[in-house]
């Protein structure tokens, strides 16, 4: 499916642009034409659109607005309503466009006599996690279990993601003060001192270090307006890169090279994992099967490659435990408890147990790290401002010893 520019008139005269999501764009001409509307145009939505410069934009559907959905859903189905009627009713009552437009065509598709899984993997913006889940269900009969466990693994993956967020934020705000303030030094302050240094002295026998700082503030100043869009369009192509496979093996490679936090980065992806694998296993999904969804559905790409190369050897009849092992990124402690939970015949519920400890082991390990960090932040902001200063006052403090004439 893509994404379409549709422009046209509703039956009082009122002309609406919009952006539809269809097969084609005779197709959603089509839809909104049989609902009455006059359609100026239809084009699609891309990098050159009809002649007009459009960067592309995927969307996506908000995970809490996924999980409530879900929520809604799974009642329904529980109360004895037909999978269609249920989604019939709460995409009418459904108030962002775009989702209301895919549970259209999913809605479409299982009257169309496609499995629910099926329609909604698609749609091509919704979780494969969900996807193999729901189909998991529905080979097994036992859809509502399966969707309650979905739910709860959500809901415990925001809950968990909204604690480390929490405690990003004071760092964050501390990152971008440091930014905003040194922005204002050098493109305002240090000017300011030179203008002062030059009635001061015409021949400029200024120390070295002030000279170099009045420098760096009058090309700032000069070039503000060039530099300010030069490190946008850097960054935005920074992120763009990142997007691509290889530059997020690289970015994620140097994310878990760094000191204390790339560990506790390895962590927290261990604790989705198991989390995610476990929650598979109990809706009855088999386990290779299961191992190459989790690796999909994986944020770190390291570790993804990873689990669909453990996912290879256990296909190959390998244990699950010495899979992960060989690979050489899962910590200790955890090949260990799942190998416990292989030898037991008790490996979902091992694994919940494994997630539940890096969760706490992460949250434990953050709080310390920030409580250092923070500290650290602040300690070189003051020492950025000290040096400024200490540059731009080093003549005043001479001046009384003559070495301004």
């Amino acid at each position: 499916m893509a994404e379409f520019v549709i422009k046209m008139a509703d039956e009082r005269g009122r002309v609406l642009e919009q952006v539809e999501v269809g097969y084609s764009a005779t197709e959603v001409r089509e839809r909104f034409a049989q609902q009455g509307f006059l359609i100026y145009s239809v084009k699609p939505r891309g990098i050159l659109a009809g002649g007009e410069l459009r960067m592309p934009q995927r969307r996506r559907v908000k995970v809490d607005q996924f999980v409530i959905f879900n929520s809604q859903f799974l009642t329904l189905i529980r109360a004895g309503l037909p999978i269609l009627n249920a989604l019939e009713l709460l995409l009418k009552r459904q108030r962002n466009a775009y989702f209301r437009s895919l549970l259209e065509d999913v809605r479409d598709r299982v009257k169309g006599g496609e499995l629910l899984s099926s329609a909604f993997a698609e749609q091509g913006v919704f979780p494969k996690l969900y996807t193999t889940t729901v189909l998991a269900g529905e080979k097994s009969g036992n859809l509502e279990e399966v969707l309650n466990r979905y739910i709860g693994f959500q809901r415990m993956a925001l809950s968990f993601r909204k604690k480390l967020q929490a405690s990003l934020v004071y760092p964050a705000l501390l990152f971008v003060l440091i930014i905003c303030m040194l922005t204002f030094l050098i493109t305002y302050v240090i000017p300011q001192f030179g203008k002062l240094y030059e009635q001061i002295s015409q021949e400029r026998s200024l120390p070295a270090l002030t000279v170099f700082m009045l420098r760096v503030g009058e090309i700032a100043q000069k070039y503000v307006l060039i530099i300010l869009p030069l490190a946008a369009i850097s960054l935005a192509l920074l992120w763009r890169w990142s997007q691509s496979a290889s530059g997020s093996r690289r970015i994620d490679s140097l994310r878990l090279r760094i000191p204390v936090l790339g560990d506790i980065w390895l962590k927290y992806q261990v604790a989705v994992f198991s989390r995610m694998l476990g929650t598979l296993l109990s809706g009855g999904l088999p386990l290779v099967p299961a191992l190459e969804t989790a690796g999909t559905s994986m944020q770190s790409q390291t570790v993804a490659d990873s689990i669909i190369t453990a996912a290879q050897r256990v296909r190959e009849g390998r244990a699950l435990s010495r899979s992960l092992e060989e690979t050489g990124k899962f910590p200790e402690l955890a090949v260990e408890m799942i190998e416990v939970g292989e030898s037991t015949g008790a490996l979902p519920a091992m694994l919940t147990s494994v997630a539940e400890f890096y969760e706490e082991d992460v949250q434990t390990a953050l709080t310390a790290a920030m409580s250092l960090i923070e500290p650290i932040i602040l300690v070189i902001m003051g020492g950025i401002v000290a040096f400024v200063l200490l540059s731009l006052y080093l003549p005043i403090f001479t001046l009384g010893a003559g070495g301004i004439r």
